[in-house]
């Protein structure tokens, strides 16, 4: 060997594809894992059904519903929902919490068609559901697609009905029609982002008519329909939260099967990892996972990590030891594990290849989110990102730094902003994704795996 080979493999960082160094046992480990993540997946289409999936899955691993002001000790696992949107779980540790606690902070919710407080139209001998688009969705990517209707109704009497139309094979699909290309000459001439309007982003809901005379037969066929399923009347869609989400099913991608295919994994893919870490890791220090809502909209609201529902719940289990929460905060670490953009080769221009996340190459830690300048984002110092670093290779996990595109080309924040604004030491991580927002979304199997990995060597850490 020449000492300019020597001293460029002790000098020089090679980038690998994980598949050349991962092991035969590690690679069914993944596997059995994959599957997990895909059914939780296809069974969380919305936060309110990932809520509903991650309480089962906890129970199953002995969790219990945290009690105000009930004694905790090391070993307990609890959790808490939050109006069916949000979930805290915590498993108390064996060191107090004066030491600070290790925090896994993902979100539930992703872009989505809400209907609007007054859904039905009639028009042109069809039934419409108008909507309002959620979070940072391509609107021309939402068109002649098979969609689900998902959701709550709260009735005027206060009785509570749950929606769902559309997952069962025999169940009817709602769709957004594209125009036919034979009459859609300017439409191909707009800019991409307004080939189809918010506006036009009704659902087809139906075509035939209710017997007999009178106006507004249509939409009166499909109202009748509703109240023979679920008992509620129109003015009842005032009171309620129903959203248009894909369908389609969770697929293996590729002839390798190496990738994973779906609608939400942008932030369920972390928010599995994050869970499933914390049923199987071994930490000393009591583990936290944050499982959020409202993060595509800014994590405003009750359910979001600007909220003060998570402060309420570490507040408790700080005065369960007579720990200050500040002091707690101020000693606690938190991985935001939100994913992060894959390098897409068909669309080199916009990529930063040398300082992009690769798929086969891991989780990629984001030192700094925002846009442009950092701006709205979080910057993590050095000896945070250095501490991560040192838990993942101690681990054997496969890791590589990463940034959202080029710097000018537009940019995006997480959670872990308001997480550090809590005086707590954050680092944002994630699975690399093609195609984020859209309604299907593509990771490989081995980044999701060493996202859990990550996940699980920093709790223990």
């Amino acid at each position: 060997m020449t000492d300019a080979k020597k001293l460029r493999e002790a000098l020089l960082l090679e980038r690998k594809n994980g598949y050349d160094v991962i092991s035969v046992e590690l690679s069914q480990q993944m596997e059995a894992y994959c599957q997990g993540y895909m059914d939780y997946l296809d069974k969380g289409r919305t936060e309110r059904l990932c809520v509903r999936e991650t309480v089962a899955l906890a129970e199953a691993e002995g969790f219990t519903p945290y009690e105000p002001n009930q004694s905790l000790k090391a070993g307990d696992k609890i959790y808490h929902v939050n109006r069916d949107k949000s979930v805290f779980l915590a498993v108390i540790g064996s060191r107090p919490l004066s030491e600070g606690v290790v925090i896994g902070a993902s979100h539930i919710d992703s872009p989505r068609l809400d209907l609007k407080p007054y859904p039905l139209v009639e028009n042109s001998d069809f039934c419409l559901l108008k909507t309002h688009y959620y979070g940072g969705i391509r609107k021309y990517q939402w068109a002649s697609i098979p969609l689900m209707l998902s959701g709550v109704v709260i009735k005027a009497d206060g009785s509570r009905v749950e929606v769902e139309i559309g997952r069962e094979p025999g169940d009817p699909v709602l769709t957004i029609p594209d125009l036919l290309p034979h009459l859609a000459a300017r439409q191909s001439q707009k800019p991409l982002h307004s080939g189809i309007e918010g506006e036009q982003l009704n659902l087809l809901a139906g075509s035939h008519p209710y017997p007999g005379e009178g106006k507004d037969r249509i939409k009166l066929m499909v109202m009748a329909l509703l109240n023979e399923k679920y008992g509620i009347v129109e003015s009842d869609l005032l009171s309620a939260e129903l959203s248009a989400v894909p369908i389609h099913p969770v697929r293996e991608v590729g002839l390798d099967r190496s990738m994973i295919g779906g609608y939400g994994q942008d932030d369920r893919v972390c928010a599995y990892a994050t869970l499933k870490a914390l049923f199987d890791a071994a930490g000393e220090r009591t583990m936290v996972c944050v499982l959020a809502d409202k993060e595509e909209v800014g994590s405003v609201g009750t359910t979001g990590v600007k909220g003060r529902t998570f402060d309420w719940f570490m507040r408790k289990l700080c005065d369960s030891q007579n720990t200050h929460l500040q002091d707690c905060f101020a000693k606690s670490f938190c991985l935001s594990t939100d994913v992060t953009a894959g390098y897409d080769p068909n669309f080199a221009d916009v990529y930063e290849k040398n300082n992009s996340a690769m798929l086969n190459q891991g989780i990629g830690l984001c030192k700094y989110t925002g846009s442009r300048g950092k701006s709205a984002g979080s910057d993590a110092n050095a000896e945070t990102v250095a501490w991560v670093r040192q838990k993942l290779e101690a681990a054997g996990v496969l890791w590589q730094m990463a940034e959202l595109g080029k710097v000018d080309e537009g940019g995006g924040g997480t959670v872990a902003q308001f997480m550090a604004h809590r005086d707590i030491d954050t680092l944002d991580a994630g699975t690399p994704v093609l195609a984020m927002h859209a309604p299907f979304e593509v990771t490989s199997k081995l980044d999701c795996f060493m996202t859990y990995l990550a996940m699980k060597a920093v709790f223990e850490g």
